[in-house]
């Protein structure tokens, strides 16, 4: 299983614009092959910081999806206006091997 975690943090005060828009997302990845599922957080005392995990059948699987159409497609739900902290906006990939 191949995992990518993304934290950014919003810089403008819009993370309940964001959850919103997570809450209301169009699930188009759900259906993109090798997806496997997908979780968005934040800590409990930083609602401004926010994780989203993604796990995939294999690297592959996330890269087409990430250098495909529907990647830019999911992201249109992004709030307008939304600022990002600079600087503090990391994506990191794991490959699991065991569970």
């Amino acid at each position: 299983m191949w995992v990518v975690i993304s934290q950014f943090t919003v810089a403008n005060g819009m993370a309940l614009q964001v959850q919103a828009a997570f809450l209301a997302r169009p699930h188009a990845v759900d259906s993109t092959p090798g997806f496997l599922g997908m979780e968005v957080m934040h800590p409990q005392d930083k609602p401004q910081e926010v994780w989203l995990l993604t796990r995939w059948v294999d690297e592959s699987s996330y890269q087409s999806w990430h250098r495909g159409p529907a990647y830019h497609d999911a992201h249109q739900g992004i709030p307008k206006g939304l600022k990002l902290v600079p600087g503090k906006t990391r994506i990191q990939s794991f490959q699991v091997f065991a569970t």
